[in-house]
């Protein structure tokens, strides 16, 4: 088999194991090929002995197919995992010939999207795999005993799951009873009871803004802060997505350049290194400085 026919294989297998399902067109597009050719290809991981399920328009390859949750892992990486890969791989000196052959391996097999069937160990493991198995299929679930961040209050809350965040910490879902879709925490839920009932909000399905420092909000904040060299490396280590943000500002010193979905995240973080981080723009930013640092006074006192 030629490569280029190798490389749309692997192209359609990685979008047909994916969190988001895909008709026929939309695989003819996204592949550019045509509807024929989806077909074709098709056929063949049918002959390889791979389970092909529809639902509705959509097709995908079943989670039944031999060395499917192989095959899911081979092609996953999230969207913190490529950024590192990615970062790996430039370093690697350009006259070196695997490099161009790295990258474009790379970036023909993942994209940001979280795909569905990763292996997750430990209590949460059921629990997530229900709600990709309710994602998979279109369908509504009842998160049981959800421990609200707010309050403390404990209550079932019954939703249309449609997106994971990196590892499986958070779960995106379309709520009915307020009309929005919104983040809940995989670990604050009791359990997870797949419906027989289909989304009826698809329309409304919104994976909403989710910042460097993993925190996420209706509203967008720049901050401009001036980093020095400890600074700028515990923040790649520790949100390497925020490495996108970073420009040399300087000997030694960093300038980072991004938007917040609110000041807790990056607070937290400047907090444990004011020594070597100067704000450059972020008023917000500050006052919420001012309001943290009183408040951990008020308890020492």
């Amino acid at each position: 088999m030629d490569q280029p026919k190798l490389e749309r294989l692997l192209r359609l297998m990685k979008l047909l194991t994916a969190n988001t399902t895909y008709t026929v067109d939309q695989l003819a597009e996204r592949l550019q090929m045509s509807r024929r050719t989806v077909y074709r290809y098709i056929d063949t991981f049918r002959e390889a002995g791979f389970v092909i399920k529809k639902t509705g328009d959509c097709i995908r390859l079943d989670k039944a197919s031999p060395h499917f949750r192989d095959i899911s892992q081979l092609v996953h990486f999230t969207e913190e995992e490529a950024h590192i890969l990615k970062s790996a791989i430039e370093n690697i000196d350009d006259t070196n010939l695997l490099k161009q052959n790295l990258k474009r391996k790379l970036y023909s097999v993942y994209d940001n999207r979280t795909l569905a069937d990763t292996v997750v160990r430990g209590k949460n493991a059921p629990n997530i795999r229900a709600l990709v198995e309710a994602i998979d299929e279109r369908r509504q679930v009842i998160l049981h005993g959800y421990r609200s961040a707010h309050g403390g209050e404990v209550r079932d809350r019954r939703v249309e799951p449609f997106a994971f965040t990196t590892n499986y910490v958070n779960v995106w879902c379309y709520d009915p009873d307020d009309d929005s879709s919104k983040l809940f925490k995989t670990a604050r839920i009791g359990s997870v009871e797949p419906l027989d009932a289909q989304w009826e909000h698809a329309a409304e399905h919104r994976e909403g803004f989710i910042d460097a420092f993993r925190m996420h909000g209706d509203e967008r904040h720049r901050v401009r802060l001036e980093l020095g060299m400890l600074a700028c490396n515990l923040l790649s280590e520790e949100y390497p997505l925020a490495e996108r943000d970073l420009q040399p500002a300087g000997e030694g010193r960093w300038l980072l350049d991004t938007e917040v979905a609110g000041y807790a995240g990056i607070g937290r973080f400047v907090a444990g290194l004011l020594d070597d981080i100067r704000i450059v723009d972020a008023p917000g930013l500050q006052r919420y400085l001012r309001e943290y640092v009183a408040a951990h006074l008020a308890v020492l006192s």
